[in-house]
């Protein structure tokens, strides 16, 4: 896909933010997860999901699966593919 300069920045920006964004949710809901409900209760009364507690398996095993998910997501549908070369050097070949 060819497209002009100014398109390709505004893409590239848009790709950006996007990726900047769902790294923030991530670390949102790891932080909260982890810190939020690993700290609100003592181990002795930690629930366990695979024998993970609740607070990991929530934080680092679900929180990798969204954000995987939202990878893919933001892959299909928000990337696109063109051309960094600069029109005018594409136009001389």
């Amino acid at each position: 896909m060819r497209l002009s300069e100014k398109d390709r920045n505004h893409q590239m920006n848009k790709e950006a933010l996007w990726t900047m964004g769902l790294y923030a949710v991530f670390f949102l809901w790891w932080y909260f997860t982890g810190y939020g409900i690993g700290e609100a209760t003592s181990p002795a009364e930690y629930t366990y999901v695979f024998g993970l507690p609740m607070w990991f398996f929530l934080s680092c095993i679900v929180g990798w699966l969204l954000v995987s998910a939202g990878v893919i997501f933001l892959v299909k549908v928000v990337f696109k593919n063109f051309d960094l070369d600069s029109v005018e050097n594409t136009e001389i070949k």
